[in-house]
């Protein structure tokens, strides 16, 4: 069963931290929505929500969802 991209782990952040810096940063947020987005989009391809997306569909989708976290990466302040 497909599961959500643990994106507090690759940013080794908490749910809490990541949380207040977005209600602190508004493109912060918008940033990590759009992660959240692109990623709920995965999951339901993967768990066959979508039939009509093939794999290649699928892996720029998985490529778009790296890009958006790359993007958080260079926006969140340095730790």
């Amino acid at each position: 069963m497909p599961v959500k991209h643990d994106l507090y782990a690759d940013l080794s952040i908490t749910k809490d931290e990541l949380s207040k810096q977005r209600s602190q940063d508004a493109q912060l947020n918008k940033l990590v929505s759009d992660y959240e987005a692109i990623d709920a989009d995965i999951v339901k391809v993967e768990d066959g929500s979508t039939n009509d997306v093939s794999d290649d569909e699928l892996k720029k989708l998985k490529e778009k969802r790296l890009l958006a976290k790359d993007k958080i990466v260079e926006h969140l302040p340095s730790r």
